[in-house]
Formats: structure tokens, C-alpha cells, sequence
């Protein structure tokens, strides 16, 4: 299965809150093409021949009888013309019956079962423009980017009759143009080791992130050490090690309590001898809001540059979609933080709020690396931007 045949299919609450959303717009106003219109030319093969019918003869009276005597006005009684009843019945082969035209009603439109020329259109004005802006807005895109979305579709198009389907492609498209800058792989240095430093807030997704990382750079050819600094959870350590032995990537830990940022530091110290390509650094989840342990992930960058002055040379922001909106603050926390260099988005598959994704791309501009959209190994993928908003908005992509 491709990558995006999976994510269409598995990001089906955001598709579908946008699909079915944008059926109720166009089919609220909204009219069919008259049933008569045909978008293909009849063939003159079935064009039926004219029917033939034969009329009946004009009925003639009869002559009347002659009259011997000459009798008075009043003594005549004129006789009563009755024409003959005729009934004529046709053969089979003088007359050929109507050809019956199928008819699609708006149900089978809707549905897809009619002809082109029958697809629900709806005039794009001023109340269509707003209902699309608060449609974008339910899937947690924020009110600016889905203003700007809109705005951009709907540019010289005022007044015109736009189908469901011409709206999605228009939609898609905007949203492809705003996220296509900041689609880009995570950077690859000849410095070694590198040291990549993930973060994110509790349960956002990191330790399985970096697990899925680690197995795709080690079958790139890359040799990968994971350090498990999330000291204080021995679940996340043993989540670590479970996907260490997957990949065959070495996991450096230390003992339960210990400071996360020693442990960074002595993996950096081994990473050097033994001439690693990468080194993924885990760090504890911790809330945004949450001074103290945000200040110690402080410590863990400083302790780093102790060793190299340049490290870490990447760090990634693990997002989780279901936070919807929160996600904007975590990024401008984190960015003051520890300088983000790159975002990646998880468990798209588990939420409608996929639009927030377009909301970071469009207010902070930082690379988005991957996305995730489950828990298997393959589940993570690049970040392909026009894949994504055709998945994002349900379309059909042949």
C-alpha cells in the first residue's frame, strides 16, 4: 500500500468532516443541471425512427332516400347522421413505441450516477465564502490560514457555479502552495557524530518517533545510537530498547533518577570513538508550562555544546495532532527553548484536527520532516505537501 493511499485512508475523520461539510455547503443553494441537458452527442444509430400512425378516414353521411310527396316543414323530421365507429389498431410494424430516456434523480447526482451535466453546482457569493471559512476553521486550521486559504481560492471566481469536487481541487491547491516551502527531509551532515536532540510534550509520540527514525537512517546505511534521556519513566526506556532490537540500533541508558543531561553527554563521548553517523538523544516529556522541567531541557542543550559548540544539529519537535490548536503555543515554546529546527506530526489517524498542520506551516515556517499516521515501522513517512492536502480534504487523486 502506498504511503498515500494510507494516509487518505486513515486521515478519513479530517477528509470526511471537510467532505461531508462541503456537500452541505454546495447542496445548501445549490442546484442541479437540467435533466434534458446531455453532455455526450447521440449517435444517429439510436436516434429511434419516427413513429408512424394512420388517421382514420373523414366519416361520410349517407344520401338520403327520395321523397315521393312533397310534405310540409313541419312534417319532416330531418333523420339523425351517425357516423361509423372506426377503430383502427396499427400493426407492430406501422408503429414503434417511444424510446424512454433514463432519468437520474438529485439522489443519484448526489451519489454520482448521473451525467456530468447534473453534478450540484452552487454560486459562489459573500454566505458560500463564510461557510467555507468556518468549515476550514472546524478542523483546527485557525482563523487566519483558513481566511488566507479561502481569500485565495475563491480569487476571480465570485459569482461562478463550483461543484463539490471543483472546491476540493481549489482547496487542495492553496493548501499544497502554503505548505509545499517547508516540506523538506530532515538535513544530513558529514559531521560526525550528529547529534539530533527530539523533544516534545508528554505523550506526543517522541520514543516511537525516534524508534521509526532510527530503523529507516540504519536502512539508509547509516549507523544509529539511541540514548534513552528519559530518565525518569522506565517504560519509556523499555519502549526504546523494544524498538532498538527492531532496528539492530544500539540503546545507551543510565539508571533510573539519573540526569538526563550527563547521559547526553556521555553518549556524545562514545558516539565520537566509535565514529557513529547519528546520535538520537530521547528527552522526558514535559508540559510547556511547566518551568522546571523545561529549564532542564535547557541544561541537556548546554551540557551538549560543552562537547560541540554546534549540537545539537538538529532538533525535532514531536507534535501530536489531536491537540488541534495547542499545538501552535508548544512550537513558539519550544522554538524559545531549545531553537526547533524541524517539526514532526503524529497520529494523524486519530483525529479531525489535521488542519492544524497547514495553521504551523503557514504562521512559523519551520520544515515539517514527517508525518506519522499509526504504529507500525512504515507508518512515518516524508512530508509530501500535495499528498497531504489532497488526504486532508478527501479528493480522489488518480
Amino acid at each position: 500500500m502506498s504511503f498515500f493511499k494510507k494516509l487518505k485512508d486513515r486521515m478519513l475523520r479530517s477528509s470526511s468532516k471537510i467532505d461531508e461539510g462541503l456537500d452541505a455547503i454546495v447542496g445548501d443553494g445549490g442546484a442541479p443541471a437540467p435533466e434534458y441537458v446531455r453532455d455526450e452527442p447521440v449517435q444517429a444509430d439510436t436516434i429511434p425512427e419516427p413513429t408512424e400512425v394512420r388517421l382514420a378516414p373523414e366519416p361520410v353521411a349517407p344520401e338520403p332516400e327520395p321523397v315521393t310527396d312533397d310534405p310540409s316543414p313541419a312534417e319532416v323530421e330531418p333523420a339523425p347522421v351517425v357516423a361509423p365507429m372506426t377503430t383502427l389498431e396499427p400493426s407492430p410494424l406501422e408503429v414503434e413505441p417511444a424510446q424512454e430516456h433514463p432519468k437520474t434523480g438529485l439522489f443519484g447526482r448526489l451519489m454520482g450516477r448521473g451525467n456530468e451535466s447534473n453534478v450540484v453546482r452552487r454560486v459562489l457569493d459573500d454566505d458560500m465564502l463564510e461557510q467555507l471559512e468556518e468549515l476550514l476553521i472546524s478542523t483546527d486550521m485557525g482563523v487566519d490560514t483558513a481566511l488566507r486559504v479561502t481569500a485565495n481560492m475563491v480569487e476571480g471566481r465570485m459569482g461562478k457555479k463550483l461543484s463539490t469536487d471543483e472546491i476540493k481541487a481549489l482547496m487542495a491547491a492553496e493548501i499544497t502552495r502554503i505548505m509545499d516551502p517547508v516540506a523538506r527531509p530532515m538535513p544530513l551532515y558529514a559531521k560526525k557524530p550528529q547529534v539530533v536532540l527530539v523533544v516534545g510534550v508528554n505523550g506526543s509520540g517522541k520514543t516511537t518517533t525516534i524508534g521509526k527514525l532510527a530503523s529507516q537512517f540504519k536502512a539508509a546505511g547509516k549507523t544509529v545510537v539511541i540514548a534513552a534521556g528519559d530518565t525518569f519513566r522506565a517504560a519509556a526506556v523499555e519502549q526504546l530498547q523494544v524498538w532498538g532490537d527492531r532496528a539492530g540500533v544500539p540503546v545507551l541508558t543510565a539508571p533510573e533518577g539519573s540526569d538526563p543531561a550527563s547521559l547526553a553527554y556521555d553518549a556524545m563521548e562514545q558516539a565520537h570513538r566509535d565514529g557513529v553517523d547519528l546520535l538520537m538523544i530521547d528527552t522526558a516529556g514535559r508540559l510547556q508550562n511547566r518551568a522546571d522541567l523545561m529549564e532542564e531541557l535547557t541544561k541537556i542543550v548546554r551540557v551538549i555544546r560543552k562537547k560541540d559548540p554546534d549540537a545539537p544539529h538538529n532538533t525535532l519537535l514531536v507534535l501530536d495532532a489531536t491537540t488541534g490548536q495547542n499545538a501552535l503555543q508548544q512550537v513558539k515554546v519550544f522554538q524559545e527553548l531549545s531553537d526547533v529546527s524541524g517539526l514532526v506530526m503524529t497520529k494523524l489517524d486519530g483525529t479531525a484536527k489535521g488542519g492544524v498542520l497547514v495553521a504551523l506551516a503557514d504562521k512559523f515556517g519551520l520544515p515539517i520532516h514527517a508525518i506519522g499516521v499509526g504504529e507500525q515501522i512504515d507508518d512515518l513517512a516524508p512530508f509530501d505537501p500535495e499528498d497531504f492536502a489532497n488526504a486532508l480534504v478527501g479528493r480522489d487523486v488518480k
